[in-house]
């Protein structure tokens, strides 16, 4: 079962503390819209190694420490966000660990990192959340999709759902397994995007445009493209047949995407790699 959440963004909710993990691109983006949608900044403490990188956090009053060892002996957070990169999660783990509480929920956002690796370094006591966000969370137009553990109560799910609506839109999965698709679809799906203007400029420029009137052909039409699909009831095909006049230029570039060998099998090949290796990070 896959459940969509509402687009809006409600205020947060938030019953004690917040510890964050990780104050880098990611995890300060998700920071920042908890601050505008209503958490306080002083129940906010936010562990981050390069303490310059969350300066801006911290004029805003949150409190930034360099390392676990700084945090206060009396922090009893009742939500905590793993928001560092996969490969620094294994040793991040032992240290986490004395910080949390049985009444902790945990939600971290590090692709490839299943439920059972967070129950095994931290207690499969806890209520665990797996989350894969994708970076236009940035601007707050991001996609999220989560995992939880058994012991993820209603209230916990409330809560964690607000936290990641804060950067863009959420939607629920019951089974883990399809963490490895929606990584390889929403978690890598910008950069095919970034690469969608890459090659319709390079295309431009190859057919005689300019190279900077080409890329801004590219970049501007994608970005509006995309803002018309978000806006818009209708479904994609229905808006590429509203682009499509019957014997015009657009069709004729659509007959070649659209052939056999054209950009639908390129596609399904790309996100099979994708999930496969996802798989593989996992294991």
């Amino acid at each position: 079962m896959v459940a969509a959440s509402a687009t809006a963004a409600p205020a947060i909710a938030l019953e004690g503390s917040l510890l964050l993990v990780g104050c880098g691109k990611m995890g300060g983006a998700l920071l920042g819209g908890w601050l505008d949608r209503g958490v306080a900044a002083s129940a906010v403490t936010a562990v981050e190694p390069q303490a310059q990188n969350a300066a801006d956090f911290a004029a805003r009053g949150v409190r930034i420490v360099e390392g676990f060892a700084e945090l206060p002996s009396d922090l009893a957070p009742a939500v905590a966000v793993l928001a560092v990169k996969p490969q620094q999660m294994d040793a991040l783990l032992p240290a986490l660990r004395p910080v949390l509480r049985p009444e902790t929920l945990v939600l971290s956002i590090a692709a490839g990192k299943p439920l059972d690796s967070f129950a095994q370094g931290l207690g499969a006591e806890l209520a665990l959340v797996r989350a894969m966000p994708n970076t236009p969370a940035a601007i707050n137009r991001g996609m999220s999709v989560l995992c939880a553990n058994a012991r993820v109560d209603a209230p916990g799910r409330r809560l964690a759902e607000a936290l990641m609506t804060a950067a863009g839109e959420v939607a629920w999965i019951d089974d883990e397994a399809l963490m490895d698709p929606v990584t390889a679809v929403s978690g890598g799906g910008p950069a095919y995007v970034f690469l969608l203007i890459e090659c319709l400029a390079r295309a431009g420029i190859e057919a005689g445009l300019p190279e900077d009137l080409a890329r801004r052909l590219a970049r501007v039409t994608v970005a509006g493209s995309g803002e018309l699909v978000h806006r818009s009831k209708e479904p994609p095909e229905r808006l590429r047949e509203n682009v499509t006049s019957p014997g015009g230029t657009t069709l004729e570039a659509l007959k070649v995407l659209m052939a056999p060998d054209g950009l639908q099998p390129l596609m399904t090949r790309a996100i099979a790699a994708a999930t496969r290796r996802s798989r593989e990070l996992a294991s």
